[in-house]
């Protein structure tokens, strides 16, 4: 076990709690209510968090990466989760309407460009608001980068990683009869929008649970059960994505649009042993970017709390506010 990988020396890194000076919730439209929240300098570089999933909602710990003397941080919960309403709600919740959020964000807090940070689908959020509007982004921060692709999708629900954690795997298929289990994402997402709450409950539970078990290095399989209407909230929200491939117009829609993010600068910081966004896609991406910076955290996994991955963000925004300021 690698005791530098510990929760307690992740948090070590991250600068002290703080609250927020303003919380609300915004009404985006399509019935939909987004929970909103800034906290640090309100004439700070600021700096919007995309949070991971869909569905995984912001969480306290995330306003800890940013020094609060130098940045403005916003945090929201994207449609259908956390504080957001209606909660578990997919209709009129795709990749383009949490643009458009991300948007109307800006100009109600009155930003005329910030800095960009997400990680896992918070970081295809990021790079897809910021191909959508390269004139708004001053840089990106990116972690445990996916780029919403069929091989993606196919290494983590089509036996990939499974062939790493038989163990885990088991209880998830096994939850699916045999015939189904070609297609994982349909057959969970049958379950998960089946009507009956005790069904979507109990596969969004194994659903939640495959992913969190492999979130770390240091899980040991063992990612916890998450609360129900947390755990369902997630799953449908990811499964929803991931049956309408982020309802990208191609596969590799983001490789194929790097011109639009051609002049903005990034960070990418990966886990070298990331089980869920395996780092091909960081490579990638870095390799089709001319302004962007890999870096490679040796014996770290997928999640933000890896002490290694939080040292280097919480060392990378710290280096951007001097260069920003």
């Amino acid at each position: 076990m690698d005791r530098n990988a510990s929760p307690r020396r992740a948090l070590s890194h991250l600068y002290p709690a703080l609250a927020p000076f303003d919380q609300r919730m915004l009404d985006v439209g399509d019935g939909h209510s987004v929970y909103m929240e800034q906290c640090g300098n309100p004439d700070g570089i600021p700096v919007v968090v995309l949070h991971g999933g869909p569905g995984g909602g912001c969480s306290p710990t995330m306003r800890r990466y940013f020094d609060p003397a130098q940045y403005r941080i916003i945090l929201f919960d994207q449609r259908g989760c956390g504080r957001s309403r209606p909660h578990a709600s997919v209709d009129d919740n795709t990749t383009w309407h949490l643009v458009r959020d991300i948007e109307l964000i800006r100009e109600t807090l009155g930003i005329e460009r910030w800095v960009v940070f997400g990680g896992s689908w918070g970081a295809t959020l990021s790079l897809i608001y910021a191909q959508a509007h390269p004139d708004r982004a001053k840089a990106l921060i990116l972690r445990g980068v996916f780029l919403m692709t069929r091989a993606e999708l196919d290494w983590f629900y089509g036996g990939g990683a499974a062939m790493f954690f038989p163990d885990l795997w088991a209880p998830f298929e096994n939850l699916v009869p045999e015939e189904e289990r070609a297609d994982m994402i349909g057959a969970y997402h049958k379950r998960l929008f089946s009507g009956n709450h005790a069904t979507e409950v109990r596969y969004a539970r194994a659903w939640a649970a495959w992913e969190n078990a492999l979130a770390s290095i240091m899980n040991e399989g063992a990612g916890g059960d998450a609360p129900a209407e947390y755990a369902r909230a997630f799953s449908r929200l990811e499964n929803h994505y991931f049956m309408n491939a982020g309802f990208l117009g191609e596969n590799h829609q983001i490789l194929d649009n790097m011109d639009k993010l051609r002049g903005i600068p990034a960070i990418i910081v990966q886990g070298r042993y990331d089980m869920i966004c395996p780092p091909t896609s960081a490579y990638k991406l870095a390799q089709n970017w001319p302004e962007a910076e890999l870096k490679l955290i040796a014996r770290a996994g997928h999640a933000l709390s890896e002490a290694g991955i939080s040292e280097e963000l919480v060392r990378t925004m710290d280096r951007l506010a001097t260069r920003l300021a």
